[in-house]
């Protein structure tokens, strides 16, 4: 049976449900390489322009599956543990990538390498059901992993994630969105329509413009200046104005009619 079911609830929009709902959706080998090889049909599909990544059942994603990863492989082996890991820790690499805007719609407990998919998210809703929580440290591990060091600090500053990390402790819905790890909470019946709404609005943009939208303000988070950011804004400014859907863009506003693009 698949850990990750891949469906498409509208047009340009494809949905990643983590289908393992008796393990509250904990991360296996199985799933990590079913989810891995997920983003990467999906980076390639030019007819997906939003991604939707939520969990089924009562939970997110509860992190690594404390009752065996199911890899077969020794856990004493210094590089084996090392590959394991890097397989884990590229699904951030792979969301953080994806030409498409991702939407984390959060629908329960996202803990470990569950709230590392969030961060890795580009947008992230949340059930009233859900709660975050760092779990490595917890767990006997490190708290800096699967690339959470770095993107939750830049989330909710480093104050906050320096907290969170230091003390494992849970941080529900209401605390996630004051600390703006996510943007906005909606009741559980309501969380997929949210996520779907927001999906419309990114929609109703040009492809390229999203696509370059999502890589520059990723970018810009790594970028030392001022200076260097608005230089790279230039040559965004400039690729996506001498495009057809620009032009599109444009032509629909003033006739006042919804656009059709082309990613050209």
């Amino acid at each position: 049976m698949s850990n990750v079911e891949v469906s498409h609830p509208r047009e340009g929009v494809t949905q990643v449900t983590l289908d393992r709902p008796d393990r509250l959706n904990a991360l296996d080998a199985a799933m990590v390489g079913e989810l891995s090889e997920a983003l990467r049909e999906i980076a390639a599909d030019r007819d997906c322009r939003v991604v939707v990544l939520t969990g089924a059942g009562r939970a997110f994603c509860a992190g690594l599956d404390l009752q065996g990863y199911g890899d077969g492989r020794p856990d004493d082996e210094a590089l084996e543990v090392l590959d394991r890991q890097r397989s884990i820790a590229y699904l951030t690499e792979q969301l953080h990538r994806l030409p498409q805007p991702v939407i984390a719609a959060v629908n329960g407990p996202a803990a470990g390498g569950g709230l590392a998919l969030v961060c890795a998210s580009d947008i992230r809703i949340a059930a009233t059901t859900s709660v975050f929580k760092v779990s490595f440290i917890t767990a006997g591990y490190s708290a800096c992993d699967i690339g959470v060091s770095w993107l939750l600090p830049r989330i909710v500053g480093a104050g906050a994630a320096h907290e969170l990390m230091l003390t494992g402790r849970r941080c529900d819905a209401d605390e996630a969105a004051r600390l703006g790890l996510v943007v906005r909470v909606t009741e559980p019946d309501d969380l997929l329509d949210a996520a779907l709404e927001t999906a419309d609005q990114i929609l109703a943009n040009g492809p390229g413009q999203v696509e370059l939208t999502k890589q520059g303000m990723w970018i810009a988070l790594e970028t030392p200046s001022l200076l260097a950011a608005i230089e790279f804004e230039n040559r965004q400014q400039v690729i996506t104005a001498m495009t057809a859907d620009s032009r599109e863009s444009a032509a629909a506003f003033l006739e006042k009619r919804t656009p059709t693009y082309h990613r050209r």
